[in-house]
């Protein structure tokens, strides 16, 4: 087990509550967290570059990585693949850097078994109504589609109980706030400090935190 200087950010929502939106503000804000890129075998949206947005393989590939344990969380979501490759993160963290990871609820009870500490932040609707009007509006998906995410809206944010934090993205600048107060209130944790400036806190004779990468 070996000690991670950086800290690992997950963030989940239903589709349509702003996750994506969210996370590229943050991102273009502070530049110093690293976003995974995850693996699907769904089809690339409008606009969408694959090895930015989503390394995008066909069934066939996800299943022979899968195979040879090369993701530290997967899991099958609207009839697609979804994981997460373990390379990037063991790099970055081991080097000080922040991790945010843009997965489902599967996913973050796979991570949160491997990487004690990460923290999990759930981004909610204001309600089921303005999901259904966002995924309309974003037209990008068949009404087919849409609808299946609606029924599927209700059974991932039953899982937000099990996030340490919530956010609800009535506002987008307010949001967008909320998230970066829990990135910053993050970084001063005792055992985020203690692992990132070691040197210094042992001249005090104070030990490194626990958090670690299994």
């Amino acid at each position: 087990m070996t000690l991670a200087a950086g800290n690992i950010f997950l963030v989940s929502a239903p589709s349509g509550a702003g996750k994506s939106s969210l996370v590229n503000a943050l991102l273009a804000k502070d530049q110093s967290i690293r976003l995974s890129v995850s693996c699907t075998t769904r089809a690339p949206r409008p606009g969408e570059v694959d090895g930015k947005d989503y390394r995008f393989l066909s069934v066939d590939e996800f299943l022979d990585l899968q195979r040879k344990n090369q993701f530290i969380e997967w899991a099958k979501v609207h009839d697609n693949y979804y994981g997460t490759p373990r390379d990037l993160i063991d790099q970055a963290t081991h080097n000080g850097q922040d991790v945010l990871l843009e997965i489902d609820w599967q996913g973050a009870r796979q991570v949160k078994k491997l990487f004690p500490g990460t923290i999990g932040i759930f981004i909610l609707p204001p309600s089921i109504v303005a999901l259904e009007e966002r995924l309309q509006l974003r037209g990008q998906d068949s009404q087919e589609i849409i609808s299946k995410r609606i029924l599927a809206a209700s059974e991932e944010i039953s899982h937000a109980s099990e996030y340490e934090y919530v956010i609800i993205n009535q506002d987008f600048s307010v949001a967008l706030r909320d998230l970066e107060l829990i990135i910053h209130s993050a970084r001063l944790r005792y055992n985020s400090q203690s692992n990132r400036h070691a040197e210094f806190f042992s001249t005090f004779g104070l030990q490194p935190g626990q958090t670690s990468i299994g």
